[in-house]
């Protein structure tokens, strides 16, 4: 699965719940423009690479949507724009809700209240270099370290898994627009959420989920807010087959969301366990 894994690192097998609460998009602005034959550029201020993109940040995102005030019988144009990630549906009281829905599953996305209305008309594209998960060490079988272990919090070891041809992943999406019940004058918040499914087998011994890529060849009908059949988009989302995908050990840097930089991304083949656990999602 790896090539940079330590001989001497063990880990258990992947837990289960949800998954990607950080990842990296560092793609240029005009990359993404270009890679996904972006019509409208409507993200504002500059796009900066981000190497641990976590939760509640702005991420670039593409969509296919009708101009504003643009009259019903005209296309929907492919845009670029950034939105928040956690969705908070139209319904919800005030944002706190979106800390929890950063995560929606490929097999139950379709019929969650949450998300099914997203889901039938508000689909997006979310590119990402890797994403990054965190592993439970485990180092020796002895009776007597178990049970000093069991007194102590588990060591977790971050791992950044990407694509192995280096091909930006066009990770599943979904958005939302939101604004305060009370407010008619606010502005229209966007956010958004990554959609999972199982990973496969070289994968799922670290973490059972892992987050939905859609193909090039399905951008065009993922993004087509006229299809609106949820089966015919279920069948668009075709889990990642297995060997298509690297994972190896990363500086554990990563756990604090205050840490940004290309050294986040680059393989620690020591297992390197600099910095400390106080930022981790996992």
């Amino acid at each position: 699965m790896t090539r940079y894994m330590p001989a001497t690192m063990r880990l258990k097998r992947g837990r289960m719940g949800t998954m990607c609460g950080r990842y990296a998009t560092t793609r240029a602005r005009q990359e993404l423009l270009d890679e996904f034959q972006v019509q409208v550029d409507a993200a504002g201020g500059e796009i900066q690479p981000d190497y641990n993109v976590a939760p509640t940040k702005q991420v670039p995102a593409v969509l296919s949507r009708r101009p504003k005030d643009a009259p019903e019988d005209e296309d929907a144009v492919r845009q670029l724009r950034t939105l928040r990630w956690g969705l908070v549906p139209s319904w919800a009281k005030d944002l706190s809700i979106g800390s929890r829905m950063i995560n929606a599953r490929a097999e139950t996305v379709h019929e969650k209240p949450s998300y099914r209305r997203a889901f039938a008309r508000r689909r997006c594209l979310l590119p990402a270099d890797g994403y990054f998960e965190w592993y439970t060490l485990q180092d020796s079988d002895d009776p007597a370290e178990g049970e000093k272990k069991a007194k102590r919090k588990p060591q977790k070891q971050p791992f950044f898994i990407r694509p192995k041809d280096g091909a930006v992943m066009a990770m599943a999406g979904l958005y939302e627009l939101w604004k305060p019940r009370d407010d008619e004058d606010a502005d229209w918040l966007w956010t958004c959420t990554v959609i999972t499914t199982n990973a496969p087998d070289d994968l799922g011994r670290i973490h059972d989920r892992m987050p939905m890529v859609v193909r090039p060849d399905q951008w065009d009908a993922w993004l087509d807010p006229e299809l609106t059949d949820p089966d015919r988009v279920r069948g668009l989302l075709v889990p990642a087959m297995a060997g298509t995908m690297d994972a190896y050990p990363v500086s554990k840097l990563v756990n604090s969301v205050k840490n940004n930089g290309p050294e986040l991304i680059e393989p620690s083949s020591d297992g390197d366990s600099s910095g400390n656990h106080s930022g981790a999602l996992f």
